[in-house]
């Protein structure tokens, strides 16, 4: 049966559907490491987003959001990387339920380690792909991919379970 509905981007859908697969599979297992430290993309992700936090300043929630993931999913993650070594976690001044968190030099050698891998590895053939793309187009593949997560109630439900 043809898949009519897709039209012309049944293709395009399908080397989505094909790369969210994989890395659903991968996503949590502990896979990778860094002297003698085992990691996660889920948990290099949370450890990117917090370098990049530095500069940002949102709040967890916000940073959780980001990455679409539950909030209850990101504090799991932030435990084990601190559990790790990799994170420090301290409190706001003046408040005790304001989290600063803060990569450490560990951390950032870690992350600095992963990001030569997945470039050499993983980005540099998608960005050799996208660069046959006009600049221009490239907000519209963003958009588009946002466009159909906005379909999806996940995170909405997730967060009401709890």
């Amino acid at each position: 049966m043809k898949l009519a509905w897709m039209g012309e981007y049944r293709e395009v859908v399908e080397a989505l559907i094909h790369y969210c697969n994989i890395y659903a599979a991968a996503y949590k297992i502990e896979k990778m490491e860094y002297e003698g430290v085992s990691y996660s993309y889920a948990q290099i992700q949370v450890l990117e987003y917090l370098l990049e936090n530095e500069e940002r300043n949102e709040n967890m929630s916000a940073i959780a959001a980001r990455l679409g993931i539950t909030r209850s999913n990101f504090t799991k993650i932030v435990n084990r990387l601190v559990a790790k070594g990799l994170l420090e976690k301290d409190y706001m001044p003046g408040s005790r339920k304001e989290l600063k968190l803060s990569v450490n030099a560990l951390g950032r050698e870690l992350y600095e380690d992963y990001s030569r891998d997945i470039l050499r590895w993983h980005f540099s053939p998608m960005f050799r792909e996208l660069s046959r793309i006009d600049s221009k187009d490239t907000p519209a593949i963003r958009d588009a991919l946002y466009a159909a997560m906005r379909g999806s109630t996940y995170l909405d439900e997730t967060e009401r379970e709890r």
